[in-house]
């Protein structure tokens, strides 16, 4: 039995210019950090005692036979690009699906560390960020950027940047206190409302704002990411600074397409300011999910309260990225061998 823990990220300033699009012709760069929540994917040979191979459970369960029968794309993509058979796998996760914080992307990671730990494999972190990416993006075909793969297999607060099909990650050094500070002062909520940050993703290219209009916005939002390492990175810099840029960040996302943000988000976010935050934004493609805040210690009651008909997660940085927590050797010889 296999079980693989996987984190989930929090993005900053940069969300958009992590598409291939975007990012060959003028280059991308995300600020992001994973965080204490996880989910955890548990992988093991099934008997064959059963009239079906493979068993999943996840939001539902499904029984096959053969790999068309799995409805579940992710799952079905990866275990025919890993010759995987007669599987019983079971997700779980700290928490929701579709919320903004890259969890599809966090379960394509574990997902494949645990199938290549199944067959007695070490796989690197760059590898597992890779495969994830072609699996989502290639073989089930979603829209979407390449950051939240890389930030899962990864893990700790990065800068990612992007250019000719590649990627490097380059650690952010902040100095502790200071990033203790930062952690502090970042106050997250549920919303309440999840989407597919694919289909959000297409909304917005669908109708959003013409193309000369949102490379500009794309290649602004992309000048932050360097104003907020600086923030982070500089000690002579106020670190109240990075909770303000969060909000131009977030000014600027919101006009890039109108499935972005709805009335009832802006109205919360409004309300979080109101009451003190000096900036925050909703995490992820929008639609829905978590809305983050920088909010100085003296204000925080105040956001929380504002926000009390939200669910409050208390949250703190990780470094570890994707890790195998379980590994419990198994005996296995296919059908295919005997």
């Amino acid at each position: 039995m296999i079980i693989t823990q996987t984190p989930f990220r929090m993005s900053f300033f940069g969300g958009g210019t992590d598409m291939p699009e975007f990012f060959n012709e003028y280059g991308g760069s995300v600020l992001s950090t994973t965080f204490d929540k996880y989910c955890y994917v548990t992988v093991r040979h099934l008997p064959r005692f059963f009239d079906y191979k493979t068993h999943l459970t996840y939001s539902k369960m499904e029984y096959a036979n053969e790999y068309k029968d799995i409805e579940h794309p992710l799952i079905r993509n990866a275990m025919q690009m890993l010759d995987m058979h007669e599987l019983r796998l079971t997700y779980d996760a700290d928490l929701p699906a579709r919320s903004g914080l890259g969890t599809s992307s966090s379960f394509a990671v574990g997902l494949l560390n645990a199938f290549y730990c199944l067959k007695g494999k070490y796989v690197d972190k760059r590898k597992l960020a890779n495969e994830a990416i072609c699996v989502e993006r290639t073989l089930c075909h979603e829209a979407g950027g390449w950051q939240d793969q890389v930030a899962a297999a990864f893990g700790g607060f990065n800068r990612i940047d992007f250019n000719d099909d590649q990627y490097e990650v380059h650690p952010v050094i902040i100095a502790p206190v200071r990033k203790h500070q930062l952690n502090k002062n970042l106050l997250m909520f549920f919303t309440g409302f999840t989407r597919f940050s694919a289909a959000i993703q297409t909304a917005n290219v669908a109708k959003g704002e013409s193309k000369v209009a949102r490379i500009a916005r794309l290649q602004e939002m992309l000048s932050l990411v360097n104003d907020a390492e600086k923030i982070l990175t500089d000690i002579t810099c106020d670190l109240d600074d990075f909770g303000r840029l969060l909000d131009h960040t977030w000014q600027l996302k919101r006009k890039t397409g109108s499935a972005v943000s709805s009335d009832s988000i802006d109205d919360l976010y409004r309300r979080g300011i109101q009451a003190g935050a000096l900036g925050g934004k909703l995490l992820g493609a929008g639609g829905g999910g978590f809305l983050v805040f920088y909010v100085q210690a003296e204000k925080r009651q105040a956001v929380k309260q504002a926000l009390r008909e939200l669910l409050y997660i208390p949250f703190e940085f990780e470094n570890a990225g994707a890790q195998v927590i379980h590994y419990e050797a198994e005996d296995y010889e296919s059908l295919e061998q005997k």
